[in-house]
């Protein structure tokens, strides 16, 4: 699975979301905290919100939160908002993938690569994410005091 920036970014900005919650979070103090360039996130937060995951509120005190529970809200609802499907066989849907004679075993090898990244996406919400991080921040602390 090749994760681009983009997603890697998307993730990113839906776990710090997730962190701030209930409090609403400004695009530019999240591309400033996240190391991501406020352009190229404003673009992700638009189809984040397309997507249901995110609800923007507008003003001065205005920002985005989630649309739903960290509980509720997977890895690979983010992965696949922001970037479509999972997988993919030269650009198209892995299930569509057709192969003849020597490689025909080949389609069926593809579609268990697309299974076992749903098996991991599909299963880890932001909620979990949020919690590990918390533990290791705690753990961290912890072992320097």
């Amino acid at each position: 699975m090749y994760v681009s920036a983009r997603t890697d970014y998307a993730v990113r900005a839906m776990l710090a979301v997730t962190a701030e919650h209930p409090r609403l979070v400004k695009a530019a103090g999240l591309a400033a905290a996240q190391d991501i360039p406020l352009s190229f996130l404003q673009g992700i937060l638009l189809d984040l919100r397309r997507a249901g995951l995110l609800h923007s509120h507008r003003g001065v005190d205005g920002g985005y939160a989630l649309a739903r529970p960290a509980e509720e809200i997977t890895v690979g609802d983010v992965v696949r908002a922001v970037g479509g499907a999972l997988t993919t066989v030269r650009g198209l849907p892995t299930s569509t993938a057709t192969y003849h004679g020597a490689a025909t075993a080949l389609h069926d090898v593809w579609i268990a690569v697309e299974a076992a990244i749903e098996g991991v996406v599909d299963h880890k919400t932001l909620a979990e994410l949020s919690n590990t991080s918390s533990e290791r921040i705690s753990s961290s602390v912890m072992k320097r005091n």
